[in-house]
């Protein structure tokens, strides 16, 4: 309330005689941080950890300090340590940990936020010297029962566990024949005296494919391993399902456990590290995705059938539910490195609280909150930061197809650099057409969604054409709506998104004595880099699929 009030004043709004109420209309709302002991972040785009460093857990004036930030959007939960949970950080549920786990709790407690870790399946070999982690093992009951009750005597305001299980390496409870739901189970039931939770993370799948294999469709896999569970999982599980189906890519489609799995708590778990959208270098003002997202309808029912409604609560009559985020914070001095890349983070949080804001409220307060409320200023950001993600979209990946990215480092275009991989991100572009077939007469992947959608995306001439390619198989020849063949739409976005970049920096130009100079210069260089990225991926792409078809563009622009 606080927060909200210095808000409206630092946005010069009247608030004399001001009485109102607002309360959350998602009750967990949640960062998850992927850093790991050593200090190091994997996909961390703003520096180091703030919370470790060579093995110990740092509790200092930046810790409260970030406890703050969040506060102020709304955040009410955090997991402070990477979901691929590697040795060290597996020692967090051992007794050392336990003194500055306790005071980074109460820091957090001050500001209405809860604690939460990322364990490892496995810890009761890791840690307890044992020979399995069967969940269905008298031993491994033991273990975890004990731990459980060490860890939650010692820390206060501990609100419980994220797991990720079976998954890219990850040990889960399919290595001993038992279910996920058995799985979440067996530790939901140790940890309910408690009050605490688990969230167990819908991303499971095979990263060992072959790229021979047609049939195989990693998008299906997080229906097809949780689909038949729902119902099944205890009342303080969780399930953390991803926006899409796939990892995060600027566009794909909504996955379509929202809406099936209707008898389970579900938390939307969305990307505001910027992995496959530019890493913080590149703008990628995330809130329209996220909007997107939200307003999706998966027909569960004739009406309040959106994402948006599910994880409010409102299409199903159950109390648990969330969004969670992955985080874009480091030890920058501005916090996530990139200056704008904030307006995500803010973005997060008030969405978070208050779903119903539009990206473009969201933004004009957090630039009025961070820099001005100067006319000039505001129209010129307020337009950067909503045409963002289109411009980004238009000169990366075309038409939903995704991936795409360099290899490893996922910065920089690299068109087959996963086409032969284990990873299943493939595009399947040959010299006559791309896409991967994912309709009825393909992989089926529409089936696993309600019938209105399954027909739109079925059918070429209904699927949105911006999910084309991640639906079908398409000639380069095909004419889309606007006329123009396949092949020249691909052409075209790409050189206009790299002069978009230009035409961004142009504008951006005016704001030079009107924001301070330091932040000013920050956010040029990054927006050079940003420019040298879109003509890279701009001539790499196209000159891809130049050389491929052998068709010229037919407006006789410089391909390679």
């Amino acid at each position: 309330g606080v927060f909200s009030l210095l808000r409206l004043a630092a946005m010069e709004k009247n608030i004399q005689g001001i009485d109102t109420v607002v309360n959350p209309d998602i009750p967990l709302r949640m960062l998850d941080h992927w850093d790991n002991c050593d200090g190091s972040i994997e996909r961390g785009y703003a520096g180091r950890s703030f919370f470790f460093r060579d093995g110990k857990i740092l509790v200092n004036e930046r810790t409260r300090d970030y406890a703050r930030l969040i506060s102020s959007v709304g955040i009410n939960a955090v997991a402070i340590n990477n979901v691929n949970v590697d040795k060290c950080a597996a020692q967090l549920l051992n007794e050392s940990s336990f003194t500055s786990l306790s005071r980074l709790a109460k820091v957090f407690s001050g500001y209405g936020i809860r604690l939460f870790l990322s364990i490892n399946y496995a810890s009761p070999m890791l840690l307890g010297g044992l020979d399995t982690a069967d969940p269905e093992d008298g031993k491994v009951k033991i273990w975890w029962k004990k731990t459980f009750h060490d860890i939650f005597s010692r820390v206060p305001n501990l609100g419980g566990f994220i797991v990720k299980a079976d998954s890219e390496g990850c040990p889960g409870p399919l290595s001993y024949g038992r279910s996920q739901a058995c799985g979440a189970n067996f530790l939901a039931d140790l940890v309910k005296e408690y009050h605490a939770v688990i969230v167990w993370r819908c991303f499971v799948y095979n990263c060992r494919q072959d790229w021979r294999d047609y049939t195989s469709d990693r998008a299906k896999a997080a229906y097809d391993n949780f689909i038949g569970f729902d119902g099944a999982f205890r009342e303080n599980v969780f399930l953390q399902i991803k926006n899409g189906p796939m990892d995060f890519q600027i566009r794909e489609p909504v996955s379509p456990l929202f809406g099936k799995m209707q008898k389970t708590n579900q938390i939307l778990e969305l990307q505001l590290a910027q992995e496959y959208t530019g890493q913080q270098i590149d703008i990628c003002y995330l809130l329209p995705m996220f909007k997107e997202i939200l307003g999706f309808r998966t027909y569960c029912r004739e009406n309040n059938d959106t994402v948006g409604d599910i994880i409010r609560g409102v299409a199903f009559p159950r109390k648990h539910f969330g969004i969670a985020a992955v985080a874009n914070t480091g030890d920058a001095e501005n916090w996530t490195g990139s200056d704008l890349a904030a307006a995500n983070l803010y973005g997060f949080g008030r969405l978070a609280f208050s779903p119903d804001l539009s990206p473009s409220e969201i933004a004009h307060e957090w630039i009025s909150l961070t820099l001005t409320n100067d006319k000039t200023v505001t129209d010129v950001l307020l337009g950067i930061l909503l045409r963002s993600r289109e411009i980004y979209e238009k000169y990366t990946t075309p038409f939903g197809i995704g991936w795409m990215v360099t290899p490893n480092t996922h910065y920089g275009p690299s068109v087959d650099g996963y086409e032969y991989s284990q990873w299943g991100t493939y595009h399947r572009a040959d010299h006559t057409g791309i896409g991967v077939e994912r309709s009825s007469r393909g992989t089926g992947f529409t089936k696993q969604y309600f019938a209105p959608n399954t027909k739109i995306f079925d059918t070429v001439s209904t699927c949105p054409e911006n999910l084309l390619l991640f639906f079908h198989r398409v000639p380069y020849a095909y004419v889309m709506r606007n006329g123009k063949t396949l092949l020249q739409n691909i052409y075209d976005s790409h050189f206009e998104g790299a002069e978009d970049v230009k035409n961004m920096i142009e504008r951006f130009m005016k704001l030079k004595g009107l924001i301070p100079n330091y932040i000013f210069e920050r956010i040029l260089a990054r927006l050079k880099l940003q420019l040298k990225n879109a003509e890279e991926w701009r001539d790499q792409v196209n000159t891809y699929f130049y050389r491929k078809t052998g068709i010229n563009d037919v407006q006789g622009r410089k391909i390679y």
